[in-house]
């Protein structure tokens, strides 16, 4: 049995990730913040036939970390693919004027979307170094790559988020150096791209997004079953190689 676990599992693109895992033949611990969240969107995809359980998981909170290290240890007692979903854009529902950006919502973006994901692959390493094919998967976007944030071409140029951005350029920095820190394990670490997806993330995204979160969630798929001779440390989107 692989067992994943999902950070924001219970909408968007990490709901449609978890049913996708649990349709791969994976038993899916689906976390979020709320734990009434999280169980209520288990049931419901157990409902569906897949085997899914409910995990309260606050990626902000280090007590709330290891309490689901705890009883993941529990039950079912192993890890074998952590997706790093969880992630926030508050950007994207600033009013204010600012002559670059609002400090107080880059520390609460890079609170979530960096030092969350850090906080929880270090609590979780243990049980995955435990794994025979421990997959990391990192849920990053193409708008934290370097090389298209100074692209005219690209169609994000214009897209000033410089939190969130720079919040997902250090994600993609985390997967370098977590490879390279594991190279010789049994480990893969990949920063994943879903695209431009139909999920909560920003009003923008709900009504205009081109790929729904059932059709993103693949890329996360791909990136959590790994075969044991690919390479660790990739940026990779659903047609293939992102450039960092």
């Amino acid at each position: 049995m692989t067992v994943a676990l999902v950070t924001g599992g219970n909408r968007g693109l990490g709901l449609a990730s978890a049913r996708a895992l649990a349709k791969n033949g994976m038993c899916v611990l689906l976390a979020a913040r709320n734990a009434d969240s999280a169980d209520k969107e288990a049931h419901a995809l157990r409902a569906e036939g897949l085997d899914v359980i409910g995990v309260q998981l606050d990626v902000t909170s280090h007590a709330g970390i290891a309490a689901a290290v705890e009883t993941i240890t529990r039950r079912p007692g192993r890890l074998d693919v952590l997706v790093n979903n969880a992630g926030i854009l508050p950007e994207a529902a600033d009013a204010d004027e600012h002559g670059f950006a609002n400090p107080a919502l880059f520390e609460l973006t890079f609170h979530t979307n960096v030092f969350g994901v850090v906080a929880v692959t270090e609590a979780f390493l243990p049980l995955l170094g435990q794994s025979p094919m421990g997959r990391i998967v990192n849920v990053s976007s193409t708008m934290g790559s370097l090389s298209d944030q100074e692209n005219p071409d690209s169609p994000y140029y214009d897209t000033v988020v410089p939190g969130y951005q720079a919040s997902k350029a250090a994600l993609n920095s985390i997967t370098i150096s977590l490879a390279k820190r594991l190279a010789g394990s049994t480990i893969k670490v990949t920063s994943v791209c879903p695209g431009f997806v139909q999920t909560d993330l920003t009003s923008i995204s709900r009504s205009q997004g081109p790929l729904t979160a059932d059709e993103a969630a693949r890329v996360v798929v791909h990136a959590a079953t790994l075969p044991d001779d690919a390479t660790s440390g990739t940026f990779v989107d659903q047609q293939g190689v992102v450039a960092w």
